[in-house]
C-alpha cells in the first residue's frame, strides 16, 4: 500500500472519510463512527511520522514474524499523547482506562504494549486495555506489513495472517469475472490475503449447510458468514455491490448485523474498535 511519499497516509483517508459518509447515512452508528474518525486521525499521524522516518525500501520478513519487532523506543513518546487522547475522546469506560494507564508511567505502558504485542487476544489484559493497545499499535503494525517484501513461500489460504499471525478483522469479495474472490483482512496489520469462499476461517468447516449467512436489509452490501460447528462469525464487505465500501469501516458500522449474531450465539472471530 505504501508508493510514493506523496501516497502516505492515503488508506487512512479513505477510512475516515467513508466513517464520515456512513456515519451520515446510519444514525445508528454515527456515534460509533465519530468516534472510529478521531481514532483513525490520530493512527493516520502515526504511521506518517514511522514511514516519513523510514522511507520507502522493503524488508524481507519470514512468514508469520511481524510481531518479532517492537521498536518501544520510537512508540513510546507516542502513548501518553495517544492516552490523553483517548481519554478526551473515548465512551467513558475507555477513557477511565487510559487515565489508569496514564497515571501508571512508563514501565507498566511497556509491560502493556509488550503483552499485546505478543499475546494478541490472548494478552493477560483488561479487555480496555487490549483495546487501547490494539488502537494505538494496530498503525505500527500496518506500517511494518506495508514495508514488507511479500514472500512467494506464502502459504496460499492460511487462516491467520500471513504477516503477524492475527486473526481476521472482516472478509471482502472483491470482483473477479463473473464472480466473486473472498480475502481475510488482518485485525492487526490490515494484510489482504485471499480465502477460499466456502470455509470457516476459525475452524476450518466446509460443509455449505453448516455456514448460514445473513443479511440485513438496511445494509445489503455487509454479510455476516457463521459457522453451526464452532460458533464463531466474520462479517464480509461484498465490493460487488458496494464498490465504494472500505472494508474494516464498513464492518465497524454494521452493528445491527452484529446484534443479530450476539443473538444467535455466534461469537465474532477478532472484536472491532467498539469491542464487538
Amino acid at each position: 500500500m505504501t508508493g510514493s511519499l506523496g501516497s502516505i497516509g492515503r488508506q487512512w483517508d479513505q477510512r475516515i472519510q467513508r466513517a464520515n459518509e456512513l456515519a451520515a447515512r446510519h444514525p445508528f452508528a454515527a456515534e460509533a463512527l465519530r468516534f472510529y474518525e478521531r481514532i483513525a486521525s490520530f493512527q493516520k499521524s502515526l504511521y506518517e511520522n514511522l514511514a516519513a522516518g523510514n522511507g520507502e525500501a522493503k524488508k524481507v520478513r519470514a512468514p508469520g514474524s511481524l510481531r518479532d519487532e517492537l521498536n518501544l523506543i520510537t512508540l513510546l513518546p507516542w502513548f501518553a499523547s495517544f492516552l490523553a487522547f483517548v481519554e478526551d475522546v473515548a465512551p467513558p469506560p475507555l477513557a477511565q482506562s487510559a487515565a489508569e494507564l496514564n497515571a501508571a508511567g512508563g514501565m507498566r505502558w511497556e509491560e502493556v504494549l509488550d503483552e499485546f504485542w505478543h499475546s494478541g487476544e490472548d494478552a493477560a489484559l483488561t479487555a480496555p486495555e487490549a483495546l487501547i493497545s490494539w488502537a494505538f499499535l494496530q498503525p505500527y503494525a500496518e506500517h511494518l506489513a506495508d514495508h514488507t517484501e511479500r514472500s512467494e513461500a506464502e502459504e496460499e489460504t492460511p487462516s491467520l495472517c500471513p504477516l503477524c499471525s492475527g486473526s481476521p478483522q472482516a472478509g471482502a469479495l472483491r470482483p473477479l469475472g463473473d464472480g466473486a474472490k473472498r480475502s481475510l483482512i488482518c485485525s492487526l496489520c490490515a494484510t489482504e490475503w485471499e480465502y477460499r469462499r466456502i470455509v470457516c476461517p476459525a475452524c476450518g468447516e466446509e460443509n455449505v449447510d453448516k455456514l448460514p449467512v445473513y443479511v440485513a436489509e438496511e445494509l445489503p452490501h455487509i454479510r455476516v458468514e457463521a459457522c453451526d460447528t464452532c460458533h464463531h462469525y466474520i462479517k464480509t464487505i461484498d465490493l460487488t455491490k458496494d464498490g465504494r465500501a472500505v472494508p474494516v469501516v464498513d464492518e465497524l458500522a454494521a452493528i445491527p448485523l452484529s446484534l443479530w449474531a450476539a443473538e444467535k450465539g455466534y461469537e465474532k472471530l477478532s472484536s472491532n474498535l467498539l469491542g464487538i
